[in-house]
């Protein structure tokens, strides 16, 4: 993708400001973004930043390409106020939408979520039933629903990406969520610092890990290729969080033994297993995810091991 003018919500959180970044290099990019849980800290030089929220009235919609990534991304967030929850996932979506097909622009690119699959130890594919039991499951639903009309009604090519497990660590754009940073990355920090890793229930439960790098290019894939519909952004591929922790350990030469606790999250709606089915993604586009999950593990521990002064540390 060369030569675009574009726009991405959520530009300068983890997912974002890594593709912010990725694009920057050959086109113009603007970013918006609220700084819940992004800083503009993670953005280039290249890239315009806008602190703006998604419900804003004059969003800079008048581009080629929208990529919309803007959310309240996790289930804790979405129970402390539902309202917030609604309003920014569902109805900033619209008004992302809305705009950008007032001025003119035919490609939406837009995040869902793995989670409206429930617990699965088998691949996923787009064409299953899916269901809601969280506030932040129902958002990405009604996202899928809008991104319907939007392409039925006024003819948009909306590309809703149901993305799995993203991760990348610390040592880059994860580092400002914290504590809702995907547990590979706090995991890793723990055990770097000596600390034992949290893990609910008996750490079994199983997800589909998948490098934000891989994201990237999953996203651009889909723009490039005007694609229409949902997909799965996933490996195929699902490890317990036991079997990270011992990874983790054997990259880093140590054996942090990990401390298990009750889940907070009420057993009926924890999503125990996820794993994708990237089969319609890789058909429409040859997307392949290039980073095995050795190779990411690898590349979050090296953060520490190489670049110690760029990894953040929780207190």
């Amino acid at each position: 993708m060369e030569n675009r003018r574009i726009l991405v919500t959520g530009g300068a959180g983890f997912i974002g400001s890594n593709l912010a970044n990725t694009l920057a290099n050959t086109n113009d990019v603007i970013v918006v973004d609220d700084c819940f849980l992004g800083t503009p800290e993670n953005l280039s030089s290249d890239v315009e930043f806008h602190e703006m929220s998604v419900l804003a009235e004059a969003l800079p919609t008048d581009v080629d390409v929208v990529f919309h990534l803007a959310a309240l991304s996790s289930y804790a967030m979405h129970e402390e106020n539902p309202r917030i929850g609604a309003r920014v996932n569902v109805e900033g979506f619209v008004n992302v939408a809305e705009q950008a097909q007032a001025d003119g622009c035919q490609t939406v690119v837009y995040a869902s979520t793995s989670s409206i699959y429930g617990s699965r130890t088998k691949p996923s594919p787009e064409e299953m039933h899916v269901a809601v039991n969280t506030g932040y499951e129902a958002s990405k639903l009604a996202r899928e629903r809008y991104a319907e009309y939007f392409s039925n009604h006024y003819g948009l090519d909306t590309a809703g990406m149901r993305f799995f497990s993203v991760y990348q660590g610390y040592g880059g754009a994860e580092a400002h969520k914290g504590e809702y940073a995907n547990v590979i990355a706090q995991f890793a920090d723990d055990i770097a610092n000596g600390r034992s890793p949290t893990l609910y229930g008996d750490g079994t439960q199983t997800r589909d890990f998948t490098h934000v790098d891989d994201i990237v290019r999953g996203l651009v894939a889909a723009a490039e290729h005007e694609l229409d519909g949902i997909y799965n952004l996933g490996t195929g591929e699902s490890y317990a969080f036991n079997t990270v922790v011992e990874m983790l350990n054997d990259e880093f030469g140590t054996k942090v033994e990990p401390e298990y606790v009750e889940c907070p999250i009420p057993e009926s709606v924890y999503v125990h297993d996820t794993c994708a089915d990237p089969s319609k993604i890789r058909r429409e586009t040859d997307w392949e995810p290039k980073i095995d999950f050795e190779e990411g593990i690898r590349r979050v521990c090296a953060q520490y091991t190489k670049e110690p002064a760029a990894v953040h540390r929780l207190q």
